[in-house]
């Protein structure tokens, strides 16, 4: 990947692109590569709707190579619905593609004027910008579709709904799956939004032609990646849990434990749990003709997706995720798979986020607009998203805006972004991970869930405040390390347990690159990036007092343990200093 494109969609005479030298970036992917260039290039005052801002397309470190595990995209940006820096990634064929092409970024500047509706075709003879308005009003799988028919099949697409096109604060973009469905979403913080604001509705990639990216040390790259699959194969979460049930098997999981934000985190267990459970949703997946099994682009050697059919064996949705599950499930009072499936069709094709969607309708939910467990109400507000309709432009801007207009109070939102699906009164490391992630509320920027639930890497009792702000602030730095890589964050789980598969990542790294990596390179890679995040934040207006939790978790018990988030701010200002 030796060149980044930047696309300026403002130029005069229309979009321009010009191609540059990695520079400064060279070595640098995904999120490293997204951020690094926001902090530097984007005003962070800026309107992120605006000219100004900056949308940053980063394949990771290891894409577009044989290495399992590399097909993560980072999407960077100045979010417009946190106002931080913000970076949201996703599965998909699109980065192993973009890699292969060459590009270590491609990075979409300036604003067109007018009402074109353009889409980028990216292949080896260069890119592309054309107009092409007759994606208008179409969302995500109708877009594919259509892109399809003149495109074919060999290629990897990158799309937004009708969200995007209208800017909506939730708005997410899709990237397509090995089926070329629109089913992997860099989700979080209103990226699509951004793709929407440049007027941009569409990427096409095409690698045909291309190589895969060779490494420096090839038969050390082709051990080391053996050594890591076999060792993410024997672990019992990455080898088992998550193969045979999704990311869902946590629901049960977090349900005992009593961290399961039910009805708009008014209790932390959910009387229904066992009807959305990942051994119900898997069972339900086979007899139907599903798959429980499916991974979200080639290389994958977790499998954690899958595919969900209707009652009557036809594709409904790609396996709804535990995050969508519990969001759309026990954070609404819904118990019914077939509603959750049919929410997350609705997301994925609109193009929005479907933690932040699940959370709004919740609070729409406290605020009376429809009653809890209400499932066909919540297929009609995900209508008026998709509709575009007053409310439902309020509904598609998120939970922090939908709780302000309709004037409730628990509004779970850090940096006005929705919080994930585990409470931190129940799990108080996830807390402090909320609580001061540059990112707005996100699970993923330091999953402490693995050492205080799961008990891997350790175990710190995730009812207690002693030894949280030293998990969250290595999670958080390992985290910016391995959104780098282009790997996808379930390794986490083998290479926290398992010495010998750590060693293993670090030697493929180093064998591709040609150098030695070791792991205190990971950890300043880490802090490289969390470093320019916080300093763009800084520079945005943001302080120590906006690393907080709302009030109601520090003044609302929370049964069954009906405790309140313990840790002092403080505490919680110490999670950067190092």
């Amino acid at each position: 990947m030796e060149k980044i494109a930047r696309i300026d969609m403002g130029a005069a005479g229309g979009p321009m692109v010009t191609f540059e030298e990695v520079g400064e970036y060279a070595g640098l992917g995904g999120r490293a590569m997204t951020s690094l260039i926001i902090a530097k290039e984007v005003h962070p005052l800026c309107h992120p709707l605006g000219a100004e801002n900056k949308l940053v397309i980063a394949p990771g470190m290891l894409s577009g190579t044989t290495g399992s595990m590399t097909g993560r995209l980072s999407v960077g940006c100045k979010s417009p619905l946190t106002g931080t820096i913000k970076e949201s990634n996703a599965g998909g064929q699109a980065a192993q593609v973009l890699a292969r092409l060459g590009y270590a970024a491609v990075i979409l500047e300036g604003k067109p004027a007018g009402d074109d509706l353009y889409k980028i075709h990216i292949n080896k003879d260069g890119i592309k910008v054309i107009v092409d308005n007759s994606l208008k009003e179409l969302d995500n799988y109708p877009v594919i579709e259509k892109l399809r028919q003149e495109y074919g099949d060999k290629v990897a697409y990158m799309s937004i709904g009708t969200a995007g096109e209208r800017k909506l604060l939730a708005a997410s973009i899709a990237c397509t799956d090995p089926e070329l469905r629109p089913t992997r979403h860099c989700g979080r913080g209103g990226v699509g939004a951004v793709m929407g604001a440049k007027r941009v509705k569409a990427i096409i990639l095409d690698d045909a032609g291309m190589t895969m990216r060779p490494p420096k040390d090839p038969e050390k790259y082709r051990d080391a990646n053996r050594k890591f699959v076999e060792g993410l194969r024997k672990h019992p979460v990455t080898g088992e849990g998550l193969p045979a049930y999704g990311t869902n098997v946590l629901t049960n999981v977090l349900n005992e434990a009593g961290g399961y934000p039910t009805n708009n985190f008014k209790t932390g267990q959910f009387a229904g749990s066992s009807k959305l459970s990942g051994e119900a949703q898997a069972e339900l997946e086979i007899k139907r003709g599903g798959t429980a099994t499916h991974g979200c682009h080639r290389g994958c050697v977790i499998q954690c997706s899958g595919i969900y059919n209707d009652k009557d064996g036809h594709y409904l949705t790609k396996q709804p995720e535990y995050e969508t599950v519990w969001s759309h499930g026990g954070h609404c009072g819904i118990d019914d798979l077939d509603t959750v499936a049919r929410l997350d069709f609705m997301d994925d094709n609109i193009g929005v986020d479907t933690i932040e969607m699940g959370v709004t309708i919740g609070v729409a939910m406290d605020a009376g607009i429809i009653e809890f467990g209400d499932r066909e109400g919540a297929i009609r507000l995900m209508e008026e998203v998709g509709k575009g309709t007053p409310l439902g432009r309020v509904l598609g801007s998120g939970a922090a805006v939908t709780g302000k207009v309709f004037g409730v109070e628990r509004v779970p939102v850090v940096k006005d972004q929705a919080l994930p699906a585990y409470d931190p009164r129940a799990v108080q490391g996830i807390g402090v991970t909320y609580a001061t992630t540059t990112q707005g509320a996100d699970h993923t920027a330091g999953y402490a869930i693995a050492t205080n639930i799961l008990k891997v890497g350790g175990d710190v009792d995730p009812l207690k405040t002693e030894g949280q702000i030293e998990l969250s602030r290595n999670l958080q730095i390992a985290t910016a390390a391995i959104d780098s890589t282009g790997m996808c964050l379930f390794i986490a789980f083998a290479i926290l347990d398992q010495p010998e598969t750590f060693q293993a990542l670090l030697d493929m790294l180093g064998s591709f690159y040609g150098i030695t990596m070791t792991g205190d390179d990971v950890v300043a890679l880490g802090k490289k990036v969390l470093s320019a995040e916080r300093d763009f934040n800084t520079r945005a207006g943001f302080t120590k007092h906006h690393d907080r939790l709302p009030r109601f978790f520090y003044n609302e018990p929370v049964a069954p343990h009906n405790l309140t988030f313990m840790m002092k701010d403080e505490e919680l200002d110490e999670v950067f200093n190092w």
